[in-house]
């Protein structure tokens, strides 16, 4: 219960394009129900699924910067979304160009500039290697979540993987990611550097989102960006969380749920 009512919470305090809109509440004695916009794309997993695992590396790159934004939306208002995989990231439809939208908060917890946290939540393979090892870590832990599913957008496989549960924890903990087989050969370099970056094992070396996004795989969305940047305090927000309004329908139900 505690769980659903934080989810909750994070939920009401969200509006961005790449995050699920919550649209109401209610609440009886014996269920809580909440109602939130219809994504009939099914889970980005579906979605590679249905593919193959084959998707070009323009759009493996609009995914993962739909994906960042989102997750710098987040880390702006002190939200680590500690459980980031496909299976929990929604599609708009069932389209080859549709939209992504993060889903499922229920691991989700808010964190401090100067705080971290113990909780052993995370899915493996996914979750980065300062949880497997049981050690203080921050908003850092999505970013290496980020990593994994580029990774698999671009590779067709997860970076570390294996039948056994251990042999996975120790690949994460110890391994270097391999970018040795097909098709790393032709995806570009600039792709490439961008996984290295967001699998970095050391947490304090993980780089922020901000100079992920300004790397030169995402350079294409520079314009967009310089687009929504205002003069003023709160102007990288704007141009990296993406917070424009989608519709005034969308707004007014946001300003109803808020």
């Amino acid at each position: 219960m505690e769980l659903q009512r934080r989810e909750i919470e994070i939920l009401k305090m969200c509006q961005h394009p790449h995050i699920i809109r919550l649209l109401d509440i209610f609440e009886n004695t014996d269920y809580i129900y909440i109602v939130m916009e219809n994504l009939p794309g099914g889970d980005l997993f579906s979605y590679l699924e249905k593919r193959k695992f084959v998707v070009s590396e323009k759009r493996a790159k609009e995914m993962s910067h739909q994906l960042a934004t989102a997750i710098y939306y987040l880390h702006s208002y002190g939200i680590a979304h500690r459980d980031l995989k496909p299976e929990n990231i929604l599609m708009s439809s069932d389209k080859d160009d549709a939209d992504l939208k993060i889903v499922d908060f229920g691991l989700s917890k808010i964190i401090g500039p100067n705080e971290t946290s113990l909780d052993p939540f995370g899915t493996l393979s996914y979750v980065a290697p300062e949880v497997l090892l049981q050690k203080p870590y921050g908003k850092e832990v999505d970013l290496w979540s980020l990593g994994v599913i580029t990774y698999l957008l671009l590779a067709r496989v997860l970076p570390f993987d294996d039948e056994d549960d251990k042999e996975i924890a120790r690949q994460t903990i110890q391994d270097p990611a391999d970018f040795s087989f097909h098709p790393w050969e032709k995806v570009s370099k600039a792709g490439i550097e961008v996984c290295q970056v967001l699998l970095e094992k050391n947490r304090h070396k993980r780089p922020g989102l901000e100079k992920v996004l300004s790397m030169e795989w995402f350079a294409e969305f520079a314009e967009a960006k310089k687009a929504r940047t205002t003069q003023g305090e709160g102007s990288k927000f704007q141009a990296y969380t993406l917070t424009t309004p989608e519709s005034p329908k969308i707004q007014q139900d946001i300003n109803e749920v808020l």
